[in-house]
């Protein structure tokens, strides 16, 4: 499969927070070609290790692109047959009417989320967003049937396929952060042509869309010297600020802020520069919601970094981004990589 083949086989699994084994496994899969060395800790997260070059004392460096997705779950099935749902991680609501989802109950069920026609609003009722709690899906049964397939806590995933949109762009569901799990392979490609001092982790981590759980205890069992998050931010889209956005199809977004070290990032722009990889920077004066703001603080601390793919319509099933900024991440982590070397860790400490 090429790139975009295997991003969409991603994307199109199943894996939402706390409930990722089904794309876990084919993640695994997909970090085989790199490597033998692939393990799997208590709480789910992949762990790719590739070794570097040489003798004695190796840079650590660990990549971490979650690959849980949000999704919902059923709390009641009404006397109608209607499915009452809550949400795990943050949907954008706006969009969840007429959406068709999957329920995973005792078989996978096709069913909609019921929007109420336009005709039958009332004039208060139009100018609001329809709250998740007055959400229903229809799946098509009446209530003693739901009943015998479906149970309080089974999950449910929209139904969506990736799509192959003008200029090299994708749009679908679970873009956040597949992609960053992507960006990690493509590196590990890239790396294959280069020589590097540093062993790699690559760790496609879990939960982060509940609390970064994943990047916990991935980066406690590893202790890297550097630790580099890749997640998605928010591409250039209608009626949103620039300053608030990322440019799409101009490289990967590099964060700048307290969650992310100086030298860390003056060696990624070097990088960059030397090497003929577009980037653009944004500001993160807090927590950058990413994996990073964990792993920054485990432990004795890890010098950090995010580099992120400029997305449009995060957290919807439309997610959108331009496949080049994939590629051209994976090329300056595979870049980054290989200039780790013993002398730039032991630098970190003395700011």
């Amino acid at each position: 499969m090429n790139g975009k083949e295997i991003l969409k086989s991603m994307i199109e699994n199943t894996g939402v927070s706390g409930f990722e084994a089904p794309v876990a496994g084919l993640i695994q899969e997909l970090f085989k070609p790199y490597t033998e060395d692939i393990r799997s800790d208590a709480l789910g997260n992949i762990i790719a290790k590739v070794n570097g070059t040489g003798d004695g004392k190796r840079p650590k460096i660990m990549l971490a692109g979650h690959m849980d997705e949000i999704g919902l779950m059923v709390t009641k099935i009404d006397d109608k047959g209607f499915l009452h749902v809550t949400q795990i991680g943050g949907f954008d609501q706006r969009t969840l009417p007429a959406q068709e989802v999957w329920v995973h109950g005792k078989k996978t069920l096709m069913g909609f989320v019921a929007a109420k026609p336009p005709h039958l609003l009332s004039p208060e009722e139009r100018k609001k967003t329809v709250p998740l709690s007055d959400l229903r899906i229809d799946i098509g049964y009446s209530a003693e049937k739901a009943k015998e397939l479906v149970q309080v806590g089974d999950l449910v995933t929209l139904k969506r396929t990736m799509q192959d949109l003008q200029n090299d762009w994708l749009a679908g569901k679970a873009m956040d952060d597949r992609a960053g799990v992507m960006v990690m392979l493509e590196c590990l490609e890239e790396l294959k042509k280069l020589k590097h001092q540093a062993d790699v982790y690559a760790v496609a981590t879990v939960q982060e869309e509940v609390g970064m759980r994943g990047a916990i205890t991935s980066t406690f069992g590893i202790m890297p010297d550097v630790g580099i998050a890749i997640d998605v931010c928010h591409g250039r889209m209608p009626a949103v600020p620039d300053y608030n956005t990322s440019p799409m199809g101009g490289g990967p977004s590099i964060a700048m802020g307290p969650n992310v070290h100086p030298k860390v990032l003056a060696l990624i722009k070097k990088v960059a520069k030397d090497n003929r990889i577009p980037i653009s920077l944004s500001a993160s004066p807090g927590a950058t919601g990413t994996d990073a703001w964990m792993m920054q603080i485990t432990q004795s601390g890890v010098a950090t970094a995010v580099v992120s793919i400029p997305l449009r319509y995060m957290h919807t099933a439309v997610e959108t981004l331009s496949y080049s900024d994939i590629q051209q991440s994976g090329k300056l982590l595979a870049y980054l990589i290989a200039a780790l070397d013993c002398a730039f860790v032991e630098e970190l400490s003395c700011y």
